[in-house]
Protein backbone atom coordinates (compact mmCIF):
# COMPACT_ATOMS: atom_id res chain seq x y z
CA UNK A 1 0.00 0.00 0.00
CA UNK A 2 1.95 3.08 -1.30
CA UNK A 3 0.39 6.20 0.18
CA UNK A 4 -0.77 7.82 -2.72
CA UNK A 5 -4.52 8.22 -2.05
CA UNK A 6 -5.80 12.26 -1.09
CA UNK A 7 -7.91 12.95 1.23
CA UNK A 8 -8.72 11.23 4.39
CA UNK A 9 -6.94 8.20 3.83
CA UNK A 10 -3.71 9.90 2.69
CA UNK A 11 -2.31 9.53 6.28
CA UNK A 12 -3.39 5.59 6.07
CA UNK A 13 -0.97 4.84 3.47
CA UNK A 14 -4.11 3.19 1.62
CA UNK A 15 -3.37 3.57 -2.24
CA UNK A 16 -6.89 5.61 -4.24
CA UNK A 17 -8.20 1.77 -5.01
CA UNK A 18 -7.84 0.13 -1.74
CA UNK A 19 -9.53 3.11 0.00
CA UNK A 20 -12.82 2.74 -2.51
CA UNK A 21 -12.83 -0.48 -1.98
CA UNK A 22 -12.31 -0.68 1.73
CA UNK A 23 -15.45 1.89 1.49
CA UNK A 24 -17.95 0.00 -0.33
CA UNK A 25 -16.82 -2.86 1.60
CA UNK A 26 -17.99 -0.84 4.79
CA UNK A 27 -20.85 -0.13 3.36
CA UNK A 28 -22.02 -3.44 1.87
CA UNK A 29 -20.79 -6.02 4.27
CA UNK A 30 -20.43 -8.64 1.66
CA UNK A 31 -19.46 -8.74 -2.13
CA UNK A 32 -17.38 -10.77 -4.43
CA UNK A 33 -14.52 -9.38 -6.43
CA UNK A 34 -16.18 -8.69 -9.79
CA UNK A 35 -19.29 -6.68 -7.81
CA UNK A 36 -16.82 -4.64 -6.29
CA UNK A 37 -14.75 -3.99 -9.15
CA UNK A 38 -18.03 -2.82 -11.17
CA UNK A 39 -18.78 -0.53 -7.88
CA UNK A 40 -15.42 1.09 -8.01
CA UNK A 41 -14.72 1.53 -11.86
CA UNK A 42 -11.25 -0.27 -11.51
CA UNK A 43 -10.24 -3.50 -13.46
CA UNK A 44 -10.39 -6.83 -12.27
CA UNK A 45 -6.14 -6.83 -11.81
CA UNK A 46 -6.36 -3.60 -9.52
CA UNK A 47 -9.41 -4.88 -7.47
CA UNK A 48 -7.59 -7.99 -6.67
CA UNK A 49 -4.92 -6.25 -5.81
CA UNK A 50 -6.78 -4.10 -3.28
CA UNK A 51 -8.46 -6.30 -1.40
CA UNK A 52 -5.46 -8.39 -1.13
CA UNK A 53 -3.42 -5.25 0.51
CA UNK A 54 -6.60 -4.57 2.66
CA UNK A 55 -6.55 -8.38 3.86
CA UNK A 56 -2.67 -8.01 4.76
CA UNK A 57 -3.66 -5.02 6.93
CA UNK A 58 -6.99 -7.24 8.50
CA UNK A 59 -8.98 -4.24 6.77
CA UNK A 60 -11.14 -6.86 4.93
CA UNK A 61 -11.59 -10.76 5.61
CA UNK A 62 -12.16 -13.32 2.45
CA UNK A 63 -15.06 -15.91 3.33
CA UNK A 64 -14.74 -19.54 1.93
CA UNK A 65 -17.41 -18.93 -0.45
CA UNK A 66 -17.20 -20.27 -3.92
CA UNK A 67 -16.91 -17.41 -5.40
CA UNK A 68 -15.04 -15.96 -2.54
CA UNK A 69 -16.57 -13.19 -0.75
CA UNK A 70 -15.42 -10.22 1.01
CA UNK A 71 -16.46 -8.34 3.83
CA UNK A 72 -14.70 -5.38 6.18
CA UNK A 73 -12.75 -6.13 8.97
CA UNK A 74 -13.71 -3.59 11.94
CA UNK A 75 -12.21 -0.37 10.68
CA UNK A 76 -11.49 1.27 14.72
CA UNK A 77 -8.62 -0.99 15.41
CA UNK A 78 -7.47 -2.55 12.46
CA UNK A 79 -7.06 1.21 11.30
CA UNK A 80 -5.68 2.11 14.72
CA UNK A 81 -2.70 -0.62 14.19
CA UNK A 82 -1.95 0.57 10.88
CA UNK A 83 -1.70 4.24 12.15
CA UNK A 84 0.28 3.20 14.62
CA UNK A 85 2.72 1.45 12.58
CA UNK A 86 2.96 4.55 10.67
CA UNK A 87 3.76 6.61 13.76
CA UNK A 88 6.82 4.35 14.19
CA UNK A 89 7.57 4.29 10.71
CA UNK A 90 7.24 8.93 10.70
CA UNK A 91 9.26 8.97 13.88
CA UNK A 92 11.82 6.41 12.00
CA UNK A 93 11.87 8.44 9.32
CA UNK A 94 12.61 11.98 11.44
CA UNK A 95 15.23 9.73 13.38
CA UNK A 96 17.19 9.80 10.29
CA UNK A 97 16.48 13.06 9.05
CA UNK A 98 17.62 14.47 12.28
CA UNK A 99 21.21 12.38 11.67
CA UNK A 100 21.66 13.17 8.14
CA UNK A 101 20.95 16.95 9.19
CA UNK A 102 24.09 16.45 11.54
CA UNK A 103 25.91 14.95 8.95
CA UNK A 104 25.01 17.97 7.00
CA UNK A 105 25.38 20.44 9.57
CA UNK A 106 29.47 19.40 10.06
CA UNK A 107 30.53 19.17 6.30
CA UNK A 108 28.86 22.51 5.81
CA UNK A 109 30.54 23.78 9.32
CA UNK A 110 33.63 22.22 7.76
CA UNK A 111 33.45 23.69 4.96
CA UNK A 112 32.41 27.46 6.29
CA UNK A 113 35.53 27.44 8.17
CA UNK A 114 37.70 26.64 5.16
CA UNK A 115 36.26 29.87 3.32
CA UNK A 116 36.03 32.08 6.66
CA UNK A 117 38.19 31.81 9.71
CA UNK A 118 36.85 33.75 12.86
CA UNK A 119 40.22 34.85 14.86
CA UNK A 120 40.10 36.29 18.28
CA UNK A 121 43.42 36.15 19.68
CA UNK A 122 45.54 38.99 18.73
CA UNK A 123 48.77 36.80 18.17
CA UNK A 124 46.58 34.51 16.26
CA UNK A 125 45.63 37.14 14.09
CA UNK A 126 49.17 39.01 14.14
CA UNK A 127 50.74 35.71 13.47
CA UNK A 128 48.59 35.27 10.05
CA UNK A 129 48.61 38.52 8.90
CA UNK A 130 52.40 38.45 8.80
CA UNK A 131 52.67 35.34 7.00
CA UNK A 132 49.90 36.41 4.36
CA UNK A 133 51.78 40.17 4.16
CA UNK A 134 54.86 38.33 3.52
CA UNK A 135 53.81 35.53 1.24
CA UNK A 136 52.02 38.08 -1.26
CA UNK A 137 53.79 38.00 -4.45
CA UNK A 138 51.64 40.22 -6.75
CA UNK A 139 49.89 43.25 -4.72
CA UNK A 140 48.35 44.20 -1.34
CA UNK A 141 45.25 46.07 -1.19
CA UNK A 142 44.67 48.08 2.37
CA UNK A 143 41.33 50.44 3.72
CA UNK A 144 42.55 51.92 6.67
CA UNK A 145 39.76 53.68 9.16
CA UNK A 146 39.43 55.13 12.59
CA UNK A 147 39.31 53.68 14.96
CA UNK A 148 42.62 52.63 15.62
CA UNK A 149 44.72 50.88 17.78
CA UNK A 150 48.22 51.33 18.98
CA UNK A 151 50.28 48.17 18.81
CA UNK A 152 52.01 45.75 16.02
CA UNK A 153 49.69 42.92 17.54
CA UNK A 154 46.47 44.93 17.92
CA UNK A 155 46.94 46.99 14.20
CA UNK A 156 47.17 43.83 12.45
CA UNK A 157 44.30 42.55 14.18
CA UNK A 158 42.24 45.34 13.45
CA UNK A 159 43.10 45.58 9.67
CA UNK A 160 45.93 48.52 10.11
CA UNK A 161 49.24 46.94 8.82
CA UNK A 162 51.21 49.16 11.22
CA UNK A 163 55.01 48.06 11.70
CA UNK A 164 54.80 44.81 9.29
CA UNK A 165 54.42 46.48 5.77
CA UNK A 166 58.20 46.32 5.04
CA UNK A 167 57.20 42.43 5.46
CA UNK A 168 55.95 42.88 1.82
CA UNK A 169 58.39 41.35 -0.84
CA UNK A 170 60.04 43.03 -3.83
CA UNK A 171 58.35 43.84 -6.36
CA UNK A 172 54.73 43.62 -4.26
CA UNK A 173 52.22 46.46 -5.43
CA UNK A 174 51.11 47.64 -2.44
CA UNK A 175 48.02 50.33 -2.82
CA UNK A 176 46.46 51.71 0.38
CA UNK A 177 43.68 54.10 1.05
CA UNK A 178 42.97 55.98 4.26
CA UNK A 179 39.78 57.89 5.72
CA UNK A 180 40.87 61.86 5.27
CA UNK A 181 38.90 62.50 8.89
CA UNK A 182 41.50 60.12 10.78
CA UNK A 183 44.65 60.54 8.86
CA UNK A 184 45.82 62.41 11.41
CA UNK A 185 46.44 59.77 14.01
CA UNK A 186 49.55 58.73 14.70
CA UNK A 187 48.92 54.72 13.63
CA UNK A 188 47.89 56.05 10.36
CA UNK A 189 50.47 58.57 9.84
CA UNK A 190 53.34 55.89 10.85
CA UNK A 191 51.76 53.21 8.08
CA UNK A 192 51.81 55.62 5.61
CA UNK A 193 55.17 56.67 6.25
CA UNK A 194 56.49 52.98 6.40
CA UNK A 195 54.14 51.63 3.24
CA UNK A 196 55.53 54.45 0.97
CA UNK A 197 59.51 53.92 2.39
CA UNK A 198 58.79 50.75 0.34
CA UNK A 199 56.71 52.01 -2.93
CA UNK A 200 53.59 51.54 -1.52
CA UNK A 201 50.92 54.21 -3.19
CA UNK A 202 48.40 55.34 -0.78
CA UNK A 203 45.10 57.67 -1.30
CA UNK A 204 43.01 59.63 0.90
CA UNK A 205 38.58 59.58 0.98
CA UNK A 206 35.62 60.04 3.50
CA UNK A 207 33.92 58.10 4.43
CA UNK A 208 35.39 54.27 4.25
CA UNK A 209 32.80 51.58 5.03
CA UNK A 210 34.95 49.05 6.54
CA UNK A 211 38.80 48.18 7.49
CA UNK A 212 40.51 45.87 5.12
CA UNK A 213 43.41 44.52 4.10
CA UNK A 214 43.29 41.94 0.80
CA UNK A 215 46.35 39.73 -0.10
CA UNK A 216 46.84 38.64 -4.00
CA UNK A 217 43.49 38.42 -4.45
CA UNK A 218 43.41 34.82 -2.39
CA UNK A 219 42.89 36.52 1.09
CA UNK A 220 41.13 38.89 3.41
CA UNK A 221 41.88 40.13 6.62
CA UNK A 222 39.09 42.45 8.34
CA UNK A 223 37.73 43.16 11.81
CA UNK A 224 35.09 41.07 13.53
CA UNK A 225 33.59 44.57 15.03
CA UNK A 226 34.07 47.30 13.04
CA UNK A 227 33.60 49.22 15.87
CA UNK A 228 35.93 47.51 18.01
CA UNK A 229 38.86 46.79 15.97
CA UNK A 230 40.82 45.24 18.74
CA UNK A 231 38.68 42.43 19.09
CA UNK A 232 39.67 40.10 16.66
CA UNK A 233 39.57 39.30 12.71
CA UNK A 234 37.54 37.37 10.27
CA UNK A 235 40.30 36.02 7.44
CA UNK A 236 38.34 35.30 4.29
CA UNK A 237 38.80 32.75 1.66
CA UNK A 238 36.28 33.07 -0.57
CA UNK A 239 36.48 33.47 -3.96
CA UNK A 240 33.09 35.45 -4.55
CA UNK A 241 33.68 37.60 -1.36
CA UNK A 242 37.27 38.20 -2.17
CA UNK A 243 36.44 39.72 -5.11
CA UNK A 244 33.60 41.51 -4.06
CA UNK A 245 35.57 43.58 -1.47
CA UNK A 246 38.58 43.76 -3.98
CA UNK A 247 36.16 45.20 -6.44
CA UNK A 248 35.07 47.41 -3.59
CA UNK A 249 38.46 48.99 -3.15
CA UNK A 250 38.88 49.50 -6.71
CA UNK A 251 35.92 51.63 -6.79
CA UNK A 252 37.48 53.36 -3.79
CA UNK A 253 40.45 53.63 -5.10
CA UNK A 254 39.72 55.72 -8.39
CA UNK A 255 37.15 58.60 -6.63
CA UNK A 256 40.58 58.50 -3.80
CA UNK A 257 42.60 61.63 -3.82
CA UNK A 258 46.34 60.63 -4.87
CA UNK A 259 48.50 61.99 -2.00
CA UNK A 260 52.09 61.04 -1.11
CA UNK A 261 54.87 61.23 1.64
CA UNK A 262 57.72 60.72 0.01
CA UNK A 263 60.23 63.58 -1.31
CA UNK A 264 58.56 64.85 -4.35
CA UNK A 265 60.82 63.50 -7.34
CA UNK A 266 59.36 67.10 -9.06
CA UNK A 267 61.25 69.51 -6.83
CA UNK A 268 63.12 72.28 -8.11
CA UNK A 269 66.94 71.36 -8.01
CA UNK A 270 66.69 68.04 -7.44
CA UNK A 271 70.49 68.19 -6.85
CA UNK A 272 72.04 70.90 -4.39
CA UNK A 273 74.19 73.17 -6.66
CA UNK A 274 76.20 74.35 -3.80
CA UNK A 275 77.13 72.92 -0.53
CA UNK A 276 75.65 73.40 2.73
CA UNK A 277 75.75 72.40 6.04
CA UNK A 278 73.88 68.92 6.51
CA UNK A 279 70.97 68.49 9.04
CA UNK A 280 70.21 65.95 11.65
CA UNK A 281 67.71 62.85 10.89
CA UNK A 282 65.00 64.01 13.17
CA UNK A 283 65.18 67.64 11.55
CA UNK A 284 64.96 65.48 7.99
CA UNK A 285 61.91 63.50 9.05
CA UNK A 286 59.96 66.73 10.39
CA UNK A 287 60.77 68.88 7.73
CA UNK A 288 59.34 66.03 5.19
CA UNK A 289 56.65 65.32 7.58
CA UNK A 290 55.63 68.94 6.88
CA UNK A 291 56.60 69.48 3.36
CA UNK A 292 53.01 67.42 2.94
CA UNK A 293 51.16 69.44 4.60
CA UNK A 294 51.16 68.44 8.34
CA UNK A 295 50.43 70.26 11.12
CA UNK A 296 52.95 70.05 14.17
CA UNK A 297 50.30 68.21 16.17
CA UNK A 298 50.33 65.49 13.82
CA UNK A 299 53.77 65.11 13.08
CA UNK A 300 54.50 65.25 16.62
CA UNK A 301 52.19 62.15 16.90
CA UNK A 302 54.02 60.01 14.54
CA UNK A 303 57.19 61.04 15.25
CA UNK A 304 56.62 60.14 19.10
CA UNK A 305 58.15 64.06 20.24
CA UNK A 306 56.51 66.48 21.53
CA UNK A 307 54.88 69.93 19.67
CA UNK A 308 57.59 72.11 21.32
CA UNK A 309 60.03 70.09 19.78
CA UNK A 310 59.03 69.96 16.36
CA UNK A 311 58.31 74.12 16.45
CA UNK A 312 61.87 73.91 18.11
CA UNK A 313 63.31 71.95 14.56
CA UNK A 314 61.35 74.42 12.08
CA UNK A 315 62.43 77.10 13.50
CA UNK A 316 65.90 76.11 13.10
CA UNK A 317 65.93 74.87 10.32
CA UNK A 318 63.90 78.49 8.78
CA UNK A 319 66.53 80.35 10.71
CA UNK A 320 69.55 78.34 8.61
CA UNK A 321 67.72 78.48 5.67
CA UNK A 322 66.68 81.99 6.17
CA UNK A 323 62.96 81.73 5.08
CA UNK A 324 60.00 82.79 7.53
CA UNK A 325 57.14 80.71 5.42
CA UNK A 326 56.40 76.79 5.33
CA UNK A 327 56.19 76.56 1.73
CA UNK A 328 59.77 78.74 1.43
CA UNK A 329 61.07 76.46 3.91
CA UNK A 330 59.85 73.21 2.26
CA UNK A 331 61.06 74.38 -1.36
CA UNK A 332 64.88 75.53 0.20
CA UNK A 333 65.11 71.92 2.25
CA UNK A 334 64.28 70.25 -1.50
CA UNK A 335 66.91 72.53 -3.47
CA UNK A 336 69.75 71.06 -1.00
CA UNK A 337 68.48 67.46 -0.70
CA UNK A 338 67.56 67.95 2.91
CA UNK A 339 64.11 65.58 2.07
CA UNK A 340 65.97 62.93 1.24
CA UNK A 341 67.89 59.66 2.42
CA UNK A 342 70.32 59.99 5.04
CA UNK A 343 73.13 61.26 3.06
CA UNK A 344 75.97 58.00 2.80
Amino acid sequence: MDGTSDGPWAGTGLDACSSQVLEYLLSHPSADSRTVSTAVGASSEATQRALRSLEDALLAVRTDDRPPRWTAGPPRSSLGQLLARKRRELAQAELYMEQLNEIYQSVSLRRSAQLIEVMEHQEEVSARYAYLLKGSTREVLHLSKPPYVSGSGTARASGDTGSAQPAVQPGVRLRSVYDTDGFTDAVSLETALRGTAIGGEFRLSTPLPLKLVVFDRTAALLPLHGDRPSAGSLLVHSPALIDAVAALFENIWERAAPASLESRGDWPFPHPPYEVEQIDERTREILRLMATGMKDDSIARVLNVSRRTVQKHISEAGSTLGVRTRFQMALLAAERGWLGSRPA
